[in-house]
């Protein structure tokens, strides 16, 4: 793009050039669109339903413009299967980096090669405690509609990312838990176990292009639960595992040597620690590293369902975040508040072009 050119810094006249190319650009990107983005230009006007296509429009013109973009991923959508345009975004390199947390991480994989074996419930508010400890009993645990099976998804898992863990520890390595789960995938050990098409699989995807990933509190999953397990048993260092310290600290480098021009961008599903985490980097390095060059996250969207609420951290309006040193006045905000499970295919399917 014309704006990474010596000659654009160098003069206004090529300023207006590449002005105008972006806007060009731009324009061609909306007579392009495919059916599903034509639809939500058409009929998405007001309300929630207008906060999305503003929120679209600004991701693509963030990336129009050279700059980078962070997904942040809350809840359970890789349960919900959000791979299925996720996937495609990491393809495209419409994101650059991925924070989430550690049960996003696994469960894309759980439902790579145990999709089959999961059981939809669809009167799920109709269930007593007796039958939810029917569900227990065999082995399904319980995301909303969506049952896990355990032995197919989590155990399936557990006897190839153990020998992973064995192997590293043995020779003293130390790696990232999404590092861990990228060895898994790019060895093919469990192709034979696939059970939806791997395009749709959105660590997949990510593994090939090795993109970055941070995760806050990555104990708190069914992996970490287990490799706890190990290191309790005394079978395998915790060491052997880089912390959620050591994942700030990378990001903070990350961070500096990315978010020149215009920036990185910050497109929040959810709330919790998978969004506070990251975000939190920009204050970090501002206050206290001192680093007063560093610039405010550059693009802010939030879909949540979360109403704003005394402490509130998923519910709190993008402005509460100028207080915190995170975003800057003038960064572009946007709050999308409704179900992430809807609106974060659309807004990618519109991102995509489809």
């Amino acid at each position: 793009m014309c704006v990474n050119s010596p000659a654009f810094s160098a003069s206004g006249g090529w300023r207006d050039l590449c002005f105008k190319e972006v806007f060009l650009r731009s324009i061609f990107k909306s007579m392009s669109k495919g059916p599903v983005s034509q639809f939500i230009q058409h009929q998405y006007r007001h309300f929630n339903a207008a906060a999305l296509v503003d929120a679209a429009k600004g991701y693509e013109q963030h990336l129009l413009e050279g700059g980078k973009m962070m997904i942040t991923m809350a809840g359970a959508m890789s349960t919900a299967e959000l791979g299925i345009s996720l996937a495609e975004m990491i393809r495209q390199d419409k994101v650059q980096i991925i924070s989430c947390t550690g049960a996003n991480l696994e469960e894309d994989i759980m439902n790579l090669v145990a999709h089959n074996h999961y059981e939809r419930i669809p009167n799920w508010r109709d269930l007593t405690p007796e039958m939810e400890w029917d569900l227990l009993e065999r082995g399904l645990n319980r995301v909303t509609d969506t049952c896990i099976p355990e032995e197919e998804a989590f155990r399936r898992i557990q006897r190839h990312i153990h020998k992973i863990w064995k192997d590293a520890d043995d020779k003293g390595e130390r790696y990232f838990p999404h590092e861990y789960m990228y060895k898994l995938l790019l060895s093919e050990v469990m192709k034979p176990d696939y059970q939806i098409d791997p395009k749709d699989s959105w660590m997949i995807a990510a593994a090939e292009k090795n993109l970055p990933i941070v995760i806050g509190g990555w104990e708190d999953s069914t992996m970490g639960n287990i490799f706890a397990s190990y290191v309790y048993k005394g079978e395998i260092k915790a060491g052997t595992m880089k912390s959620g310290i050591e994942y700030m600290v990378w990001l903070a480098n990350y961070y500096k040597e990315n978010s020149a021009g215009k920036g990185i961008g910050f497109f929040q599903i959810g709330g919790g620690i998978a969004g506070d985490f990251p975000i939190c980097v920009v204050p970090m390095m501002y206050q206290d590293l001192e680093m007063h060059e560093i610039p405010f996250w550059s693009y802010f969207c939030q879909i949540s369902d979360s109403t704003t609420s005394y402490g509130s951290y998923s519910g709190a309006h993008p402005n509460e975040k100028i207080t915190w040193g995170k975003l800057d006045i003038k960064t572009p905000k946007y709050i999308i508040e409704s179900d992430a499970t809807i609106v974060a295919p659309l807004v990618f399917a519109y991102v995509l072009g489809w």
